[in-house]
């Protein structure tokens, strides 16, 4: 089965950091374009973070670049969200998707609250 699970995240006040992690199974994610993409409440979806293949190109939303980081850990099957200096308006739940050509996979998601 294929399956995307998001772990990470929490409640941080603002300033501070957190990293979220993606783990694939059923999938090589090292294979796959990877991309995080958040929903802030009562909002719609807003595209976050995007790890490219092939040769690994990463893309940023504009209010994120520069503060946010996407990697991949390829030993452990996982791509992770390295987030900094966060804001309020970072606070929504985060879902990780794996894209290849016409599938899409999405996680479940994991909420961040960044408090003022």
């Amino acid at each position: 089965e294929v399956q995307l699970v998001e772990s990470g995240g929490g409640l941080v006040q603002a300033g501070g950091s957190l990293t979220l992690s993606c783990a694939a199974s059923g999938f090589t994610c090292s294979s796959y374009s990877m991309h995080w993409v958040r929903q802030a409440p009562g909002k719609g979806l807003e595209w976050v973070a995007m790890i490219a293949v092939p040769g690994g190109r990463t893309e940023y939303a504009d209010s994120v670049a520069g503060r946010f980081f996407i990697l991949r850990q390829n030993a452990e099957n996982t791509v992770d969200l390295q987030m900094n200096s966060l804001k309020p308006e970072d606070t929504g739940v985060y879902y990780c998707q794996a894209t290849k050509l016409r599938q899409v996979t999405w996680g479940q998601g994991t909420q961040v609250t960044v408090s003022s």
